[in-house]
């Protein structure tokens, strides 16, 4: 047997030979982070349930590249996970101006599409769960059956400054994205990175940047697992120890929030927003639908928005994982973007801690601003962030259940700021 015939055999390492070195390279490195994102997941540095299915997929996906090209794309190679560019040449404006090259054009799509949804074994969940939005709105649903607005109810306004203050990022990286060369709708898509709301970005870069919404979910992603590892540099260096340390113990007006009050607060809420921003209402009544599901009380929902969360949290980051591929990674816009994203999330953090001393000198010392960073709305994570840092300097400082408060708001304005940008810019 020659070694040709055998390495047809093992087609992985063949492939990785028979692609340019920088294409291989790159392979053989997403391979061994994916690897690193599962170690880390494990030990906790980053978030488990998103980073172990996350790497392995990463890692796989670039292992398994194969002679198989169906829908001739690639050059003659691929994989048999998904393809996210198939179906792509569809376009209804062609096919209702009655324009016969576009509607073969549309046609051959269709039948692409049609036929990849038989191979590629992830290919149904990313058609009908991924590139539509709708597992970003069931993790949302997810994240609303765990949170509680009683948090938000008690300081409303002081929390709501706050997550606006977080935004500061979300806002000042669409100039700078700009200036990258990025249109003003793809400026957007990856300013939302800003907000360290994953579900937020994928959808407002479906509806902003469709061409750019894998490699920008995937920084996202990527960089929302990071952030509790890097804010606590960022803590440190604005702020000194002594006053990292204030404590939070005896806060005026506070106050007990009934589950009745908080039910009302969430329809209430989510009807108001829905009716200002119809382009955001599935984020919205995802969200508090989970909100609702939690405060009702009734364990059989609970128990369904937990697996939904769970489940729908799994899928994601395996398909974030699958989509990694070499070429995608080798885009000539992703470094940009990746450089743009974590300005868009260093920006928000400082934001958020300057809001942070504002407070702070408003009740002459009484209010913690590590509070400020977790507006920053990766909940819980950024809030977990300002809780271990104000103990570290201070054992009795407990200001978690204040950081929650300004954490859940900056879901809340994190949505509103992509609704406004997809009203104004999508039309």
């Amino acid at each position: 047997m020659s070694i040709d015939s055998l390495l047809g055999i093992f087609q992985g390492i063949q492939t990785l030979f028979a692609t340019e070195p920088v294409l291989g390279l790159t392979r053989v490195f997403l391979m061994f982070l994916g690897m690193a994102l599962v170690y880390l997941g494990k030990k906790g540095t980053l978030e488990p349930l998103l980073m172990i299915p996350m790497g392995l997929g990463m890692a796989t996906v670039n292992a398994a590249v194969m002679f198989f090209d169906p829908l001739n794309l690639h050059g003659g190679m691929g994989t048999l996970f998904l393809e996210p560019t198939a179906g792509a040449a569809l376009s209804s404006a062609a096919q209702a101006a009655g324009n016969a090259a576009a509607q073969a054009a549309n046609s051959n799509a269709v039948s692409d599409l049609f036929y990849i949804l038989q191979v590629d074994f992830l290919q149904p969940i990313y058609n009908f769960t991924f590139s539509n939005g709708l597992i970003a709105c069931l993790v949302f649903l997810g994240i609303g059956s765990l949170l509680d607005v009683g948090f938000v109810m008690n300081h409303p306004f002081i929390n709501m400054f706050l997550a606006l203050c977080a935004e500061f990022g979300t806002i000042i990286t669409l100039p700078i994205a700009k200036l990258f060369g990025f249109t003003t709708k793809e400026a957007a898509a990856i300013a939302m990175v800003g907000g360290a709301d994953g579900p937020m970005v994928l959808f407002t870069s479906l509806k902003l940047a469709p061409s750019l919404f894998v490699p920008i979910t995937i920084v996202a992603y990527l960089y929302l697992g990071l952030t509790y590892g890097g804010y606590p540099y960022l803590i440190k260096a604005m702020v000194p120890k002594k006053i990292r340390g204030t404590p939070m113990d005896n806060p005026p007006n506070q106050r007990v929030i009934t589950s009745g009050q908080k039910l009302a607060f969430a329809v209430i809420l989510c009807v108001f927003l829905s009716f200002l921003f119809p382009v955001a209402a599935p984020l919205f009544l995802s969200l508090f639908l989970g909100i609702a599901i939690r405060e009702s009380g009734l364990k059989p929902f609970q128990a369904v928005a937990d697996n939904i969360l769970y489940t729908s949290t799994l899928f994601l980051g395996l398909l974030l994982g699958v989509l990694c591929e070499a070429s995608t990674i080798l885009n000539p816009k992703v470094l940009p973007l990746l450089l743009l994203g974590m300005l868009a999330l260093l920006l928000s953090g400082i934001g958020g801690i300057v809001g942070g001393y504002v407070v702070w000198a408003l009740s002459r010392g009484k209010y913690n601003p590590l509070c400020g960073i977790a507006g920053v709305s990766c909940v819980p994570s950024t809030a977990k962030v300002a809780q271990k840092e104000a103990a570290a300097a201070n054992p009795q400082a407990m200001i978690l259940q204040y950081a929650l408060g300004p954490n859940i708001c900056g879901v809340i304005t994190t949505a509103i700021i992509a609704a406004i940008y997809v009203s104004i810019l999508g039309k």
